[in-house]
């Protein structure tokens, strides 16, 4: 068994697994004031393989379990033409989603239960640094989904103990929500873990973002953000970043730049910022106070080298800017009104408001 793991054949067992479980969740889902009962981890399930049909039987139960627990609280989010994920982690309606999900603070959405139920919400705070948003349910909560007058939530893990090759559970509503569909789950583990990001490869694809990333013992620790160039290898922000800003988040508050939260801590800050609609090189703000404003850079001057690197697109110099640290000098040269200049600078720290 263990040679099939390591060759590839796992993935294919996985799928088995957790067919099984959505099946079987989908054929006895509780309603939703029923009690559930997360039966304990199969042995040591978190430090190997599953090494035989009696693991996978396990890992197959331990699913079935969470699947049972978290279900009711996953809902779908409906905003303008768009859909996404999220997830009720508070009785009085309170959602977690991704910031690039629920958009600027204080505008009209849909919320979508499982069983296709509807409420209308509002969105609340948008930190575009980590890519975290907060929604506010506004109806009452519906006879057919309300626990004891209230709505179904699921409880909220610490982030920060997240050990590469944990086992998790990735749900969402990927196209939206579809009747006769409960959203899809997929098992995958911790790739990496740190302060401002998640990246599993649990597989992803459009309308998961928001949706929550569960561990096994049904708490939300993460909250899809970004589909990777690979299938999987995605991103999800923290749980314990929601935490950090949940005042800010729960006031409506709208901060930062967008997806910050991919640059490293260490990484130099330049002070500029580009037109996210494109991907050319024509800055349309200057940071106050920051390396590029002291330096002389103004807005409508376009970037074509720094140092020896040239570049064409905005994200060729991204991946350059990531190998930057703070404190480090260098030569940004630049066209302004079509003529060439150059400035000399030393690459910040980033604010704590962006």
């Amino acid at each position: 068994m263990k040679r099939l793991l390591h060759r590839g054949v796992f993935p294919g067992l996985t799928g088995v697994v957790l067919g099984l479980a959505v099946l079987a969740s989908v054929a006895a889902a509780p309603a939703p004031s029923d009690p559930v009962k997360v039966t304990a981890p199969p042995p040591n399930l978190d430090k190997k393989d599953p090494d035989g049909v009696a693991d996978l039987k396990a890992m197959q139960g331990r699913v079935k379990d969470v699947l049972k627990k978290v279900m009711p609280a996953t809902v779908g989010v409906l905003l303008g033409p768009g859909a996404g994920s999220g997830v009720i982690v508070r009785d009085d309606g309170i959602v977690l989603t991704a910031g690039h999900v629920s958009g600027k603070p204080d505008q009209s959405c849909t919320l979508v239960f499982p069983d296709g139920t509807r409420v209308k919400g509002k969105t609340l705070g948008y930190n575009k640094r980590m890519d975290s948003g907060m929604i506010k349910i506004l109806d009452k909560p519906p006879a057919n989904i309300a626990v004891d007058g209230k709505f179904p939530t699921v409880p909220t893990g610490d982030s920060s103990k997240l050990k590469r090759g944990q086992w998790l559970l990735a749900v969402g509503h990927p196209g939206g929500y579809r009747p006769g569909r409960t959203p899809p789950v997929r098992l995958g583990r911790v790739l990496k873990a740190e302060g401002s990001l998640i990246q599993t490869d649990c597989a992803l694809v459009g309308g998961d973002s928001g949706g929550p990333l569960f561990d096994l013992d049904g708490k939300v620790i993460g909250i899809h953000s970004r589909i990777s160039w690979s299938l999987n290898a995605n991103i999800h922000v923290p749980v314990n970043a929601f935490k950090d800003d949940w005042e800010r988040l729960a006031k409506g508050e709208e901060w930062g730049g967008v997806f910050d939260f991919l640059r490293p801590a260490n990484q130099g800050y330049l002070g500029v910022v580009f037109d996210t609609e494109t991907d050319d090189l024509k800055i349309t703000e200057v940071t106050k106070d920051s390396p590029a404003s002291k330096a002389g850079v103004k807005v409508g001057d376009v970037i074509v080298r720094i140092d020896d690197a040239k570049f064409e697109v905005r994200k060729d110099l991204m991946e350059f800017m990531k190998k930057k640290k703070i404190g480090d000098e260098v030569t940004v040269h630049l066209l302004r009104d079509g003529k060439p200049m150059k400035f000399t600078m030393k690459l910040g720290k980033r604010p704590a408001s962006e």
